[in-house]
């Protein structure tokens, strides 16, 4: 019986390096991590310029800016659903939840998500009971 076990794990290995190399960190290696744009919390302007599209498998920074001239939120429970949130940094401090559902500002600010993009699909961010287009930003995981 040891000898099937022993020949598997030697087979693992020895298996050859593949293109997707990762660091110590895994797959939060900074080999591993895509860009995005930032959002905007601010009444009455557009939240990002245009769709987003982010690929499955990858680390990204979240970054939304609220300029203080509302009490506004950002809501996008499908969104927070289909990736694995990492880390949330709000003043310097380190938050690492089970999950998002959403995000508020009573005042300006700077919120940075930091995830894992997971199920791919169509998702999307909005400022909740906002019916604008720009109030909202689409977000497509490849």
């Amino acid at each position: 019986m040891k000898t099937p076990i022993l020949a598997a794990a030697l087979a693992l290995f020895s298996l050859p390096a593949t293109a997707h190399e990762f660091g110590f960190a895994g797959v939060l290696s900074a080999s591993n991590k895509g860009e995005m744009p930032e959002i905007l919390l601010s009444v009455g302007q557009p939240l990002a310029e245009g769709p987003i599209t982010l690929k499955s498998g990858m680390v990204y920074e979240l970054e939304i800016e609220a300029d203080g001239s509302g009490e506004l939120a950002l809501e996008g429970p499908g969104f927070f659903r289909a990736i694995w949130v990492n880390e949330v940094v709000v003043n310097g401090l380190e938050i690492r939840p089970f999950g998002l559902e959403s995000v508020e500002f009573d005042e300006a600010g700077t919120m940075e998500i930091e995830f894992l993009a997971i199920k791919p699909g169509q998702y999307y961010l909005k400022i909740p009971g906002s019916k604008g287009e720009s109030q909202r930003v689409d977000i497509s995981i490849q």
